[in-house]
């Protein structure tokens, strides 16, 4: 299929190959970027330096475009995290959740929704982009509060602050329909996670799989996204029965393919 936006780009979300990693971080990057890939999201990786990591990166012909982030690590020491994520060339960030201390209660995912609010103002500022990355428990509510937690996250942030790093698999294993968040929120994703898992089995749980090999419908989840102006693709996959690097290789193609 042909997509209308201007910078379709896809990605590697290297949470995926964090075990190779742990055994061979460079054999691991170079095994990505030979299956196709050219861009990363730095996740699930060894503890290195900024300068490591770019150099890493750099050796192996990879860009990092973006990167799971601690917000508290912002908060605490704000110009030293912005040099390491400008040093390591990833424009987009992301937590993988909302702050451990914010997710109680209705006031204080309000107090959570806040800070990120904050900090994706100083983050734009800087010509940087903050966004939010979902597992299905967004997709709960709170006793008092007809939304579900993510909608009342986006409603009380400012879409110029915090962007949507949408988990497709998330979204449709917490019940929701997945090109109908990217309509809701289009204009306000600039990159998600594409994944695909399989139908669940008999004790209701759902097999991460490689993509094109599970339920998710992607024609149309391509269609709105190109609609929605998303610019990044990134595929991911949290766990993987056979060798993962087969998984990876089927989903480049897959998404070389449709992309």
């Amino acid at each position: 299929m042909s997509n209308g936006n201007p910078h379709p780009k896809i990605a590697l979300q290297l949470y995926t190959v964090r075990k190779p990693a742990e055994k061979n971080l460079p054999e691991t990057l170079k095994k990505s970027r030979d299956i196709g890939f050219e861009y990363v999201q730095w996740s699930g990786m060894p503890n290195l330096s900024a300068e490591q990591i770019r150099a890493e990166l750099d050796k192996a012909g990879l860009k990092a475009i973006a990167a799971h982030v601690g917000v508290e690590d912002f908060e605490k020491d704000f110009e030293a995290n912005v040099k390491f994520w400008q040093t390591v060339g990833a424009k987009d960030v992301a937590p993988g959740g909302m702050m451990g201390d914010c997710t109680k209660d209705l006031e204080g995912w309000k107090r959570g929704a806040a800070r990120l609010d904050a900090l994706g103002a100083k983050l734009a500022a800087l010509g940087m982009r903050l966004s939010y990355h979902n597992h299905a428990h967004e997709l709960e509510k709170f006793p008092e509060d007809p939304r579900t937690k993510l909608d009342i996250l986006y409603e009380s942030t400012s879409p110029k602050n915090l962007y949507c790093e949408f988990d497709l698999a998330w979204l449709h294993i917490g019940g929701v329909e997945e090109a109908a968040y990217l309509r809701k929120y289009a204009n306000r994703c600039p990159v998600i996670h594409v994944k695909d898992v399989s139908k669940p089995s008999l004790f209701g749980k759902n097999k991460f799989c490689p993509l094109g090999k599970g339920v998710l419908p992607w024609d149309e989840i391509f269609a709105v996204a190109e609609e929605s102006k998303v610019e990044w693709y990134v595929y991911e996959q949290d766990s993987c029965d056979g060798d993962v690097f087969d998984a990876v290789r089927t989903s480049y193609e897959f998404l070389k393919h449709n992309i």
